[in-house]
C-alpha cells in the first residue's frame, strides 16, 4: 500500500495558497508521498476546486486573495464536512483560535518544514479513518457533573445544551475526560490525539485547549504550568 493510501485507495489533497512557490512545493512533497494533490492559488478558486475533485483533505492558507482562508474553510465546511490544516504567516492567536472555530483541525505557522506537515496530513487522514471505522454500539458515554460526552454518537452536551466541536477538538477532550483530574502532558496528548511521535506542536495542543475552553466554558479544564492539563468535575 502507498504512504498516500488508506484502506486501500489513494487519498486526494486540495493545496491552496497564493503564493506559487510554497503551493508547487508543497503538492510536489505531497504527491511523493502518494496523494493525489490538485492546487488553487486564490479563495474562489479554493471553492470551485473543492466542489470539483472532492478532496480528502485541505491544506489551507489563511491570506488568500478573494476571499480569506477562513471563508473558505466556512463554505466548504458548511458544504461537506472534510479535515482541514490552516497555514498562517502571522503567529497570532487570534487567528488560530478563529480558524478552529471554523473548522480547521490543525494549523502551521510558515516557515514549517514539508516533513512536518507531511507528518500532519497523514496523523489527520488517519484520525479520520479510524472515526469512519467506528460502530454505532461503541464505547459507553461519558458523564462528569453537567458535562455529557456521547462517544458512539460523537456528541457533546453541557447544561443539557449540544455543543459542537471538531474531530480533534472531540478527541482532545475524550483523552482528558478518560482521566478525569489526571495531569496529562502536552507531550501525551500530542501522541494520544495527534499520533505525533516528538514534541514539536505543543502549541498546538495549548491552541486546541484555549478552543475547548471558549465553546465549554473556562472552568473545565485545568492548565498545570510547564506540565499539561487536567480537566475539572464540571459544576451541574
Amino acid at each position: 500500500m502507498s504512504v498516500g493510501e488508506i484502506g486501500g485507495q489513494r487519498r486526494k489533497v486540495l493545496v491552496v495558497e497564493d503564493e506559487r512557490a510554497i503551493a508547487d512545493a508543497v503538492a510536489a512533497r505531497l504527491r511523493a508521498e502518494g496523494f493525489i494533490v490538485d492546487t488553487a492559488y486564490d479563495g474562489l478558486a479554493a471553492v470551485t476546486t473543492f466542489r470539483a475533485a472532492r478532496p480528502d483533505l485541505v491544506v489551507l492558507d489563511i491570506m488568500l486573495p478573494g476571499i480569506d482562508g477562513l471563508e473558505v474553510c466556512r463554505r466548504i465546511q458548511a458544504e461537506r464536512p472534510v479535515p482541514v490544516i490552516m497555514l498562517t504567516a502571522r503567529d497570532d492567536e487570534t487567528d488560530l483560535l478563529v480558524g478552529l472555530a471554523v473548522g480547521a483541525d490543525d494549523y502551521l505557522t510558515k516557515p514549517f518544514s514539508m516533513r512536518e506537515l507531511a507528518a500532519r496530513v497523514h496523523a489527520v487522514l488517519r484520525r479520520m479513518e479510524k472515526l469512519a471505522q467506528s460502530v454505532p454500539d461503541g464505547p459507553p458515554p461519558i458523564t462528569i457533573g453537567d458535562l455529557e460526552i456521547n462517544r458512539a454518537e460523537r456528541r457533546i452536551r453541557r447544561a443539557g445544551v449540544e455543543v459542537h466541536l471538531t474531530p480533534t477538538e472531540f478527541d482532545l477532550l475524550v483523552q482528558l475526560a478518560a482521566r478525569p483530574r489526571t495531569v496529562l502532558p502536552r507531550e501525551r496528548l500530542l501522541a494520544d490525539v495527534w499520533g505525533w511521535a516528538d514534541a514539536s506542536g505543543t502549541r498546538t495542543v495549548d491552541s486546541h485547549i484555549k478552543a475547548l475552553r471558549r465553546k465549554l466554558g473556562p472552568d473545565l479544564i485545568r492548565t498545570v504550568h510547564g506540565i499539561g492539563y487536567a480537566l475539572e468535575a464540571p459544576t451541574s
